[in-house]
């Protein structure tokens, strides 16, 4: 039985799981298995704004007020609808990667398509005494926010590192293992970790128990 997250744990923020290491293994998380089951936590526009400030892809002023503005927005509704369809497309693509296979073709077409039409952009920047690359986010329309997005999906998709992209061993939540040994089995130790390690040894407690009683 798939186990559930819990949102007592400190690794929830405003609501959503940042365990991932990753912003769009984060937008997968947004679907946890919660105690009622499968649960959509991007229920609305407002939701997704929420999750936009809170993982760091919209951060200025600017920005946030305009989000408040599209909240009832056609283009707003129309926009989550097609990222949540991408979403389980992509899910789709890192089950395949965490198998060891490849992204099908459709994905990476998609991918490749929304990469020409919404292309990041970045900016140098002044940053205690030194200079850095910064990416440049300024959404005029709600559509715009699949620059950063496909950016990251696309990053992902061609990641190095295949074998550090994972789901969890016990609920259905993916990560990327930024570990030294690469060996992180669990979405988080606050919420399937130590639930397997106790679950483990209540198990060895009862089958030491039974083999008592024979002997």
């Amino acid at each position: 039985m798939a186990r559930t997250a819990s949102q007592d744990s400190g690794e929830w923020v405003d609501g959503f799981l940042f365990v991932a290491n990753r912003p769009i293994l984060d937008l997968l998380n947004t679907k946890p298995v919660l105690a009622g089951g499968p649960t959509e936590l991007l229920s609305d526009f407002h939701a997704l704004e929420r999750w936009l400030i809170a993982v760091g892809i919209v951060s200025s002023t600017k920005a946030k007020n305009l989000l408040r503005r599209w909240r009832t927005s056609p283009e707003a509704a129309t926009f989550l609808k097609e990222l949540i369809a991408f979403r389980e497309r992509l899910r789709d693509a890192v089950f395949r990667m965490e198998d060891g296979s490849t992204p099908s073709d459709q994905i990476i077409e998609e991918v490749n398509a929304r990469l020409l039409q919404y292309p990041s952009c970045a900016l140098i920047r002044k940053r205690d005494g030194q200079l850095i690359r910064e990416r440049f986010f300024d959404p005029q329309k709600p559509e715009d926010l699949w620059g950063p997005i496909i950016d990251d999906a696309a990053a992902l998709l061609s990641e190095a590192e295949i074998h550090r992209i994972r789901k969890c061993e016990s609920c259905v939540v993916h990560f990327f293992d930024t570990s030294k040994k690469g060996s992180r089995r669990w979405c988080s130790m606050n919420i399937c970790g130590n639930k397997f390690k106790v679950s483990a040894y209540q198990r060895r407690k009862r089958d030491n128990r039974s083999h008592g009683d024979r002997n």
